[in-house]
């Protein structure tokens, strides 16, 4: 009997979003297209890429109405070659693999929070991509435990849809399936400009039986460090999950920085700042969710107050019909 051929199929998928955020009494509004692609060639080859298309309504002060600015890229255009089970070979463009914020959960269909966390630029060496080779894959895996590895090597670019520094690094994490718990930790070395090096450690646990989830992040670069803990709890115990109060899903997000010397190429906040965010996402039936957020910032530039919603649409669909054999 024919089957559908659907892992020829090339899909696409992402994300669509209307998203607001107040900071200090200040309201923006901006619309998001977040597609993806990815294109098997034969058994070995894949080809995927993501892109980002944004539209941006800020006020101009003074009553005077709001700014419009627009922005299209592309977060990585890549190649992978699956060359065995244990080895995959990129190249291109690709997310740069320092914590898990950056690979695993920036995407706004993933993403629980508006904003990435403050330390997401130690690292992702400014662009958050990188140009040039990676190796990855499963070093070793048992039913106790799998290990897996990530090691990338980036030239340096000025292409407007390609920057990116020369810079090295990797990680290396092991998760423990009995107990859903993974730890690992992250490595950068910036080869231009004034060369530095950053890491980090993680440390995710998913509560087995319970809706709970547990995601922490602590890295160190070398003008700054800080961290961020975030939990998430599905009430999706109270009346099964597609019930009205099973569709909620409460956050919680703590995180702290800590700069030792000036530095722009960062990103991160100029002063000791702490950040709390208490969000509320709402699970509507096909693929939409509605996130509002509220935070409040501390640090000696001033304390101020944000307020955040947005309305998130998650497709997939194959790119052409798929043949029968």
């Amino acid at each position: 009997m024919p089957v559908l051929a659907a892992q020829d199929t090339p899909l696409l998928s992402g994300g669509l979003g209307l998203l607001t955020n107040t900071n200090g009494g200040t309201t923006s509004y901006q619309t998001i297209a977040v597609p993806v692609l990815e294109a098997p060639i034969g058994q070995h080859l894949l080809v995927e890429s993501r892109a980002n298309v944004l539209e941006t309504f800020s006020p101009k002060g003074n009553g005077q109405g709001y700014s419009h600015s627009g922005f299209l890229g592309l977060s990585y255009l890549q190649a992978d070659y699956i060359a065995t089970p244990h080895l995959t070979v990129v190249g291109g463009y690709f997310l740069t693999p320092f914590g898990t914020y950056n690979e695993r959960l920036s995407p706004i269909w993933i993403s629980n929070l508006q904003d990435a966390p403050l330390i997401y630029g130690i690292g992702t060496m400014g662009s958050g991509s990188g140009t040039g080779g990676m190796l990855r894959g499963n070093a070793h895996s048992t039913e106790t435990v799998s290990i897996s590895y990530a090691a990338y090597f980036s030239a340096g670019s000025t292409n407007k849809q390609f920057q990116s520094l020369r810079s090295t690094g990797g990680q290396i994490y092991a998760y423990f399936p009995k107990v859903r718990l993974e730890i690992g930790t992250s490595y950068g070395r910036t080869l231009e400009g004034t060369e530095s090096n950053s890491f980090g450690v993680h440390l995710w646990w998913e509560l087995a039986g319970i809706p709970l989830k547990i995601r922490s992040e602590y890295a160190h670069g070398a003008h700054s460090q800080g961290y961020w803990i975030e939990t998430d709890y599905r009430l999706s115990q109270i009346h099964g999950a597609d019930s009205l109060i099973g569709r909620l899903e409460p956050i919680f997000r703590l995180q702290q920085t800590f700069r030792k010397s000036p530095d722009a190429s960062d990103f991160l906040p100029s002063a000791d700042t702490q950040r709390s965010d208490f969000g509320l996402d709402y699970y509507l039936p096909h693929e939409v969710r509605v996130n509002t957020s509220y935070s409040r910032q501390f640090s000696s530039t001033g304390n101020v107050n944000v307020w955040e919603t947005g309305v998130v649409y998650r497709f997939l669909f194959p790119a052409w019909k798929g043949k029968l054999r």
